[in-house]
């Protein structure tokens, strides 16, 4: 058996060649969001076309991938984004990041654009890259691509692809990855990742880690010992069982308790028939109808938590896998839909043309303000997804997202920050959530420091600055370490600095810090923000949309009051 060797690997799109390279010594000690970003400093123009030849696109699992550590085996793509004009970070579950971490790809650095149009299939191996075309597999959805390359390639293998939607290069669109199950329906979503993929000719990655070896570990015994804590805490911790049984989809009722559930268009806070969408509903459905359905479903192997789920109708047949809250808030009740199965059937649609049901939840919001679609209708909002599908101009112009949609129609009211649509979580009602959405580099995105949990009056907009730091600083460490957002409730819980113990003992490091998740997350942030202020980002970037600051929420009459003095000082002390 050959020695294990982590290296940088480098496809070049125009002459597909693939170098294999050492890691630079300032990229050793990074993985996923933060590796990403380092990158994307050193090596990329901030004010390049991101759907050019300037523009690269990364992939980099995290520092403690490829050990089955419970929830911490996420693969983080990277690039310039097509949306906001900034760096991007989007990450998932599944089976790239364990695959690229035994076959030693500390980081896959996709470059340069084909000469020609075209689709190509890239083949990775331990003997090299192959390219095989791929204009077959044009339009295809991605339901259907995965099947064909995995009777093509073997079913060990892990794959990264796009749907139509990458391929027309519009901004919603995402890279699947094979879950595992081998079923591509774990999205990095965020961002227009999946255009920046199409642009450079690839329909899909397959990673064949066939004769690969498990990343080494400097102390297996240490190692050893600080799993067995983690993953006590993990299961363990109340919010484990709670979202075992319930998934994100334990939610809705939460965020409709706090006004904070985005209703008709980001209107108001609470949904009428919360209990038809609700993770409790949604549970007993699942178990009714029985298999194949399942409420508790890992996305990852060896996950503990089991979070994700297998959504069917009465007719025993799939819907959907998973049916997330995220999706259930954009494209149910943001549009006044109040049915499971009606927004699985849309979430199916969306998952297939791999796009961000966020992003095409806040357009179609839009959309319905603008007098497109009926409010609470899925035939309209169906007939509106088939329109990006067909690639029609009104297709392309919801491809694109909210803030594009609101251009077009002249609709002021557009839930987005930098060119990003919100999550489902309303920040005139939970402001430290709102001070997120304006002051991460990526855009408004809840996974960047969600504070919903938080022991504070969130109505208080002096109250906000801290949580939301320590949420986002938080949140970059666990996405550079490889963990899903769902794992920090058992790092948290760890005595004696896990994450440190893990990383001493898995790379032989004797000067972790003790708050290394912090240090990580502000080397993160820090780069990050370098990489917009290059791009033409300055504070005024760093705002929610005015409206939020002058329309209340109808339940609690609050509106996003928190002062633009603590919104521009935010990272005072990290840069």
């Amino acid at each position: 058996m050959t020695e294990y060797k982590s290296q940088i690997w480098r496809v070049n799109t125009r002459t597909q060649e693939l170098k294999r390279e050492p890691i630079l010594e300032t990229w050793q000690r990074l993985g996923g969001r933060g590796l990403i970003a380092r990158i994307m400093v050193d090596e990329v123009d901030a004010k390049c076309d991101p759907l050019g030849a300037e523009n690269k696109l990364i992939f980099t699992p995290g520092l403690l991938v490829g050990h089955m550590l419970s929830s911490t085996d996420r693969i983080s793509v990277g690039g310039k984004s097509p949306l906001t004009g900034g760096i991007k970070e989007a990450n998932a579950g599944g089976r790239t990041g364990y695959h690229m971490a035994f076959m030693g790809i500390h980081a896959l650095i996709i470059e340069d654009m084909p000469e020609k149009d075209g689709l190509w299939v890239l083949h990775l191996s331990l003997d090299g890259a192959k390219w095989e075309k791929a204009d077959d597999l044009a339009g295809v959805g991605v339901y259907e691509t995965a099947p064909k390359l995995l009777e093509k390639y073997g079913d060990k293998v892990a794959i990264a692809l796009i749907g139509p939607g990458g391929e027309m290069r519009m901004k919603s669109a995402g890279i699947q990855n094979l879950d595992k199950d081998r079923i591509p329906s774990r999205i990095a979503a965020r961002g227009g990742l999946g255009a920046v993929m199409g642009s450079k000719g690839l329909k899909a990655i397959v990673f064949d880690h066939a004769n690969g070896q498990k990343p080494p570990i400097a102390d297996p015994e240490a190692f050893k010992v600080a799993q067995k804590d983690y993953t006590k805490s993990v299961m363990d911790h109340p919010q484990s069982i709670t979202y075992r049984d319930y998934g994100t989809q334990a939610m809705p009722q939460m965020t409709q308790q706090f006004a904070a559930l985005p209703t008709h268009n980001f209107s108001r806070g609470t949904f009428y028939d919360v209990d038809k969408i609700s993770g409790e509903t949604m549970r007993e459905f699942i178990l009714e109808r029985g298999k194949p359905s399942d409420p508790s479903h890992a996305c990852m192997a060896g996950c503990t938590i089991k979070c994700s789920n297998i959504f069917g109708g009465e007719d025993g047949k799939i819907i959907v896998s998973p049916l997330e809250y995220e999706t259930v808030g954009l494209m149910g009740t943001n549009l006044d839909i109040e049915s499971l199965d009606s927004i699985g059937r849309m979430n199916w649609e969306v998952n297939d043309l791999g796009l961000d049901t966020i992003e095409v939840g806040g357009a179609l919001g839009v959309a319905a303000e603008a007098g497109l679609m009926r409010w609470g209708s899925e035939e309209d909002g169906l007939k509106l997804i088939e329109e990006i599908r067909k690639g029609t101009e009104l297709g392309r112009i919801l491809g694109d997202g909210a803030v594009t949609v609101g251009k077009k129609y002249g609709i002021e009211r557009v839930p987005a920050v930098k060119g990003q649509s919100m999550s489902a979580y309303e920040p005139r009602s939970i402001k430290g959530t709102g001070v997120t959405y304006a002051t991460t580099p990526q855009g408004a995105d809840h996974t960047c420091g969600l504070t919903i949990r938080a022991q504070i009056d969130h109505l208080d907009p002096k109250a906000q600055r801290d949580v939301s730091l320590n949420a986002q600083l938080n949140m970059a460490g666990y996405d550079t370490i490889g963990a899903c957002i769902f794992a920090g409730f058992g790092y948290a819980a760890t005595p004696d600095g896990v994450v440190k113990r893990l990383l001493k003992a898995r790379y032989g490091w004797d000067d972790v810090p003790d708050n290394i998740l912090q240090a990580l997350g502000k080397e993160t942030i820090k780069l990050e923000r370098e990489f917009n202020k290059r791009a033409g980002f300055t504070k005024e970037d760093d705002r929610l949309p005015k409206w939020m600051m002058e329309e209340a929420i109808p339940e609690n009459g609050s509106v996003f009051d928190v002062d633009e003095d603590t919104l521009d000082h935010i990272f005072d002390g990290i840069e």
